[in-house]
């Protein structure tokens, strides 16, 4: 079977093929995209055939396909990841299970996509082979009911262990601290009930701190180390237990009282909720397609000579017919050979008018039929273009990013320097005669007073502060990164239908001679269809006052192109200007003409006729947010180019052309195209992509940061990075500001926390602070960072959203707007 050169998917008997085109494609937009990718330079076709194939080679979830003769490939949900060291350290023990092949972790998303001999391990043994590493692995398209209580779990874990904390720290303050600070004599914890009242406690509290809420940091320091990348766990977990193992030698073998339990303990909890603050941002930035199940169809139902069953959707073969009812899911992708019906593709191809299927045209599964049953004949690879759509989600959100924190990264040279210095000087002052306990206090010293609370603190509550701006704003951040990423940005691309439109119809205005007649008599007869422009105009109607169930509507019937009926005794089409004309009415020139106006401003042109010629159009159009053009604006005033993408034909599309900060629309784009296009854009510069619908959901997680409409769909928000609350635009480019806030924050608490460890880590190198006081410097450098972290960063709030219906008011357009003039489109 021949394959789309583009995409990967199956090339049908007619495929779309171009002279100066070597290749052969599933559809004018593949062949279009595919020519737009090749005038770029430097790009060889095969660099073009990674861009729309390469991620098309995995099922989706628990289902698996042939990586490679005798191989498989499977996807697991991984819970527990601590950092971007835990990909390392999964990747390289997976590889030493028999039966795997080959292993890439995501820490981004808490996947693991692992290759495997299936007649040396199964899905059961991959699971176990993950587990077995103190993770927990599950099948991403089985709810995994134990997740919510591990979160719980960590929650409360921080809780009690915040409560034992506090009770070590009002030992201290009540017993140990007013020892040290000369108010008791060192004989009074010299008694054996004081000692017992004091240190029992202390001991007990601190070590439930130290290996209960310090679990996650210490396995996290082992990880790290057994994998050599050595992260800021190393460091906490090296001073904690520094700390906390001389503090049990001192009271064990050593006269003296002056113990830091309290230090590994505040170490300990300060830094876990750091953590935690940290995860409960990441949890949501997970890639849950939860949506996935409910919208994936798992049964088709059938027809046979004794009539029609429901069979499983792996059971169906070519040549199988099908039958779908109206409002129900296409399964599978075929040809009509039964019926016809107009079924709404935005789901798949993000286009927003629903398209007429009759007998011999292709529908594509994952789209709906909406108004007639139908019946199709399954094609010959029996494969839904919707689970296409989902096998590119899983395979680029698993994909390895390679990304890691900047603390993390300066980590790497961090940790190796303070232990070796802590080592030194240890050895140091015993070569000088200093006794083990004084030489142990000092290395101590050094790793307490360099222990990164500051800089651990620095990047997740710069973040904090960040996500709290955005959601000001109405922003919801759904991946931490997001904001340290977006200020890279250099494009930002757009989809069009739900995004810069309302993805509602709307009747934007009506030209003709008697506007209000015109639009009575076509809301009378649409009143009996239940197509979207149907609605669009019924619904206009009655805003105007029209009611259409005053009028007689009889002998109602539905076309391919529109519908007719008769009204009040008199026959009225209303419709496509062809199916107008097929009809047997004439069109005018000057309704011609108003039709091709309409077309170039971007609506779709509905003719309404009786008396044997067309009376008038309606412009009929996915109305564009009130604000589109502001936002665009704004966001190039800050550098980024914008580009459109768009599933709708060129005509459509044409009005965003013309936006001189619109550097490209993009139209016709299929979805396998779309997300190919976000591939070549990002060879040209850091890409964010703005969308809301399933179709998207490729494209937002092909690119480096995706933005969702929260009135889109789960899947595709559940690909994104960040989600726009309301009705309004406005909140991106706040966010811009927001995100570039935030990196400036964090580059001050960075810089702090660097200075910082720069004065005092040669101070106590030359035994000039002890643990006590390296504690209390180590304090206030993280109260520095936390203040720092909570102040608000000026920028201004978003004025008010404009009204929910902002559409222009309907009126006997005889101009329409300025048309578009701008040649930036590409029909694709």
């Amino acid at each position: 079977m021949t394959e789309c050169t583009l995409c990967g998917s199956p090339v049908g008997d007619d495929p779309a093929t171009a002279a100066d085109v070597d290749g052969v494609f599933c559809c004018e937009g593949c062949l279009a995209t595919f020519q737009r990718l090749d005038d770029a330079e430097d790009v060889s076709a095969e660099d073009l055939h990674e861009h729309g194939h390469d991620h098309h080679g995995h099922e989706h979830g628990a289902d698996h396909d042939r990586s490679e003769e005798g191989s498989e490939t499977a996807f697991l949900s991984v819970d527990g990841m601590h950092c971007s060291t835990c990909e390392s350290f999964i990747e390289t023990s997976a590889t030493e299970t028999d039966g795997i092949n080959d292993a890439q972790a995501s820490y981004a998303t808490d996947m693991v996509r692992l290759d495997y001999d299936p007649a040396r391990i199964d899905r059961g043994g991959l699971i176990d082979a993950i587990s077995t590493l103190g993770y927990h692995a599950s099948d991403p398209d089985e709810e995994d009911e134990g997740a919510e209580e591990r979160f719980e779990f960590g929650r409360l874990r921080l809780v009690f262990g915040g409560l034992a904390a506090m009770a070590v720290m009002m030992f201290y303050a009540a017993f140990l601290y007013p020892v040290y600070l000369g108010y008791y004599p060192e004989s009074f914890l010299s008694g054996t009930s004081a000692s017992l009242i004091a240190f029992v406690p202390i001991f007990f509290g601190s070590t439930i701190v130290l290996f209960g809420v310090g679990f996650p940091i210490l396995r996290g320091a082992y990880v790290s180390l057994k994998v050599r990348q050595p992260n800021m766990d190393v460091l906490i977990a090296f001073a904690v237990l520094a700390a906390y193992v001389y503090s049990v030698f001192a009271l064990a073998f050593l006269d003296t009282t002056h113990v830091y339990f309290d230090v590994s303990t505040m170490v300990i909890v300060v830094v876990s909720i750091g953590n935690h603050i940290e995860a409960r941002f990441k949890r949501r930035a997970l890639g849950d397609l939860s949506a996935l199940t409910e919208s994936r169809i798992t049964e088709a139902r059938v027809l046979t000579d004794e009539g029609h069953h429901d069979v499983a959707l792996e059971s169906l073969s070519p040549g199988d017919r099908v039958l779908v009812k109206p409002g129900e899911r296409v399964p599978i992708d075929g040809t009509v050979v039964e019926g016809q019906a107009a079924v709404d593709e935005s789901l798949v191809t993000g286009e927003s008018v629903p398209v007429s299927k009759g007998i011999g045209e292709e529908v594509v599964g994952g789209s709906v039929v909406t108004d007639n049953a139908v019946e199709i004949e399954v094609g010959e690879e029996a494969t839904s273009t919707f689970d296409r759509l989902v096998e590119l989600i899983w395979n680029v959100q698993s994909s390895d990013s390679g990304a890691t924190r900047l603390a993390d990264r300066v980590a790497s040279v961090f940790v190796p320097v303070v232990v070796t210095i802590a080592t030194l000087a240890t050895v140091g002052w015993l070569a000088t005669g200093a006794s083990i306990g004084q030489a142990v206090l000092i290395g101590v010293s050094v790793l307490v007073v360099s222990c990164p609370c500051s800089l651990g603190l620095a990047t997740p509550l710069a973040i904090v502060s960040g996500v709290r701006e955005a959601a000001e704003r109405r922003i919801t951040v759904l991946n931490a990164t997001v904001l340290e990423r977006i200020t890279d940005t250099e494009i930002v691309a757009f989809d069009k239908t739900g995004t810069l439109t309302t993805g509602e119809m709307s009747l934007d205005g009506v030209r003709g001679d008697d506007p209000e007649e015109l639009l009575a008599r076509a809301a009378a007869v649409e009143s009996r269809s239940s197509h979207p422009v149907a609605e669009a105009i019924v619904t206009a109607g009655r805003d105007r006052g029209t009611d259409a169930s005053a009028r007689t509507v009889t002998e109602f019937e539905s076309h391919a192109r529109g519908v007719s009926a008769t009204v009040d005794g008199e026959r009225v089409v209303v419709g496509h200007p062809g199916f107008v004309r097929e009809s047997g009415y004439a069109v005018p020139e000057t309704i011609d003409e108003q039709v091709q106006e309409t077309r170039s401003d971007g609506f779709l042109a509905t003719l309404v006729a009786w008396d044997g010629e067309a009376k008038g159009v309606l412009q009929v159009g996915d109305t564009p947010r009130a604000d589109w053009a502001e936002v665009v604006s704004s966001i190039a005033e800050e550098g980024p180019r914008v580009v459109v993408l768009t599933g709708d034909d060129r005509e459509i599309a044409e009005r965003f052309s013309g936006h001189p900060d619109v550097s490209e629309v993009f139209a016709g784009v299929p979805p396998e195209a779309k997300e190919a296009v976000v591939g070549r854009l990002r060879e040209e510069g850091t890409t964010t992509m703005v969308g809301d619908g399933t179709n998207d959901a490729p494209a937002l997680a092909a690119a480096d940061l995706g933005i969702a409409m929260a009135n889109g769909t789960e899947l595709a928000i559940d690909a994104a990075d960040a989600v726009v609350s309301g009705d309004s635009l406005r909140p991106i480019p706040a966010f811009f500001a927001v995100a570039r806030g935030t990196r400036r924050r964090l580059r001050t608490n960075l810089g702090w926390a660097f200075c910082y460890n720069l004065v005092a880590v040669p101070l106590a190198v030359a035994g000039l602070v002890n643990p006590l006081i390296a504690a209390a410097a180590m304090a206030v450098s993280s109260l520095v960072v936390v203040t720092n972290s909570a102040r608000g960063m000026g920028i201004d709030p978003l004025p008010d959203d404009p009204t929910p219906d902002s559409r222009p008011s309907i009126s006997p357009a005889e101009g329409g707007s300025p048309r578009a003039t701008d040649g930036g489109t590409r029909d694709i």
